[in-house]
């Protein structure tokens, strides 16, 4: 169930709180988003719940038609692709601009925080809150406007498709998430454009392949 909504900002909390239900699991891929059952559960205005889908909706997180109304997009095979090959895109690009700008200690420690997670069998979703910050941290680094505002545009469905990769693929992902992470910050440290670019890719592409063997029937 969602929690009622604060007094502030309704139109962004409702967001918040659609988003975190739907990243939790109580509003699958392809379920109805009405109105006026989330503006009862978050004690808010239908206006206000109107306005939340809408960002979501920016976000790629949730699809409008005109008299279907509205629901959580659907996570295809065909789907995934299409994201992911935009985000290793904007990860390559995004990993060659940060070069001589992220700060590395940052990096080291938020991959050693995984490390030590892994290790004491935190949940899988733990781990993928640190994978996205470590992400949004090279981002943020690039000091590029619109190539961090682009990333945003698909933050939320990428988070989607990787928790998505996490529950049907639990071990897989355990088993390569702290090494890559490690990895991209030794090549980071190295400078080496071309290197930081591929591999910024492959990272991205080698998570696109787990993700659609799982989603094919």
């Amino acid at each position: 169930m969602l929690r009622p909504a604060g007094r502030r900002g309704l139109a962004e909390e409702a967001a918040d709180r659609i988003r975190d239900a739907i990243f939790g699991g109580d509003f699958p891929p392809g379920s109805a988003l009405r109105e006026v059952d989330l503006a009862a559960q978050l004690d808010v205005s239908r206006g206000s719940v109107r306005e939340g889908l809408a960002i979501l909706e920016r976000e790629g997180l949730v699809q409008s038609e005109w008299h279907r109304g509205t629901k959580v997009i659907d996570l295809t095979a065909r789907d995934a692709e299409e994201v992911y090959s935009v985000r290793a895109a904007l990860e390559g690009l995004a990993g060659r601009a940060a070069i001589g700008r992220v700060d590395l200690t940052a990096l080291t420690r938020l991959v050693d925080t995984m490390a030590g997670g892994l290790a004491d069998g935190v949940p899988s979703e733990n781990l993928l809150a640190l994978d996205i910050e470590f992400h949004d941290t090279i981002y943020q680094a690039t000091a590029n406007r619109r190539l961090i505002e682009a990333w945003y545009a698909v933050r939320s469905q990428v988070y989607l498709f990787q928790l998505t990769r996490i529950r049907l693929g639990h071990n897989e992902y355990r088993a390569v998430v702290v090494d890559e992470h490690r990895q991209m910050v030794k090549l980071l440290e190295r400078g080496e454009a071309h290197a930081v670019t591929r591999f910024a890719e492959e990272h991205v592409h080698s998570a696109l392949r787990a993700l659609t063997e799982q989603l094919s029937p």
